[in-house]
């Protein structure tokens, strides 16, 4: 699918992409609707109502992303709350060895990602994905996110790179088309971001299962 001669930087979503999305789903559709209800002493349908109110209203903004401003915004401590649930952070099979055999061969490893810092850190600690990349980038880092040109024009000032000799992984589609229309050379979806829902069928970009499908040779 892939020929690695003509890659030098290989860029990694993070939620989705290198760890099971599971995590993220349970949290955010299920755990901390109840935990909110439980906060604000409110019936559980009327939480979720809430909830989901006030997540499409910020839906593309940086906003959306950062725990800062959910923790605020809910009064409630989003970073504790998903500490509570870290257990379920689980790396998908094969991208650790994925990531280790790109080092082999000096490609540059950069995980790019919407989440917060704060997120970033909790599941680092979970997981020691970070060991297997060389530079870490958060658009919280930049004040936007990855589906925005500015997004892309502050990540090519911060490291050096060749969009089109760039691969670029992500399990959403919209993050693809950014990086499609900034002229990132090679673009790749996870068909099943989250291991407890079925694989998509639907997608408009070339997609993998397995990060053993991709595995350069030593």
């Amino acid at each position: 699918m892939i020929d690695w001669n003509t890659i030098d930087t290989v860029l990694l979503d993070m939620d989705g992409t290198l760890l099971d999305l599971h995590f993220d789903n349970q949290f955010w559709q299920h755990y901390l609707p109840v935990r909110y209800a439980e906060h604000h002493q409110i019936d559980p349908a009327k939480a979720l109502y809430e909830l989901y109110q006030q997540f499409d209203a910020k839906k593309n903004s940086i906003e959306w992303y950062c725990t800062d401003y959910w923790s605020a915004v809910l009064a409630m401590d989003i970073p504790a709350l998903k500490r509570e649930l870290k257990h379920l952070i689980a790396v998908r099979p094969h991208a650790t060895a994925f990531l280790d055999r790109l080092g082999e061969r000096d490609a540059q490893r950069v995980l790019i990602t919407n989440a917060h810092r704060d997120s970033v850190e909790i599941k680092l600690e979970a997981t020691g994905i970070g060991n297997s990349v060389d530079r870490i980038i958060s658009s919280h880092d930049f004040g936007v996110p990855k589906e925005h040109r500015e997004f892309w024009d502050q990540l090519m000032e911060q490291i050096s790179f060749s969009p089109a000799r760039t691969l670029f992984i992500d399990d959403t589609e919209s993050m693809l088309e950014a990086a499609k229309d900034y002229g990132i050379g090679h673009l790749l979806c996870i068909r099943q971001p989250d291991s407890t829902k079925a694989p998509r069928t639907d997608l408009r970009f070339p997609a993998i299962d397995s990060f053993k499908d991709l595995l350069p040779a030593p």
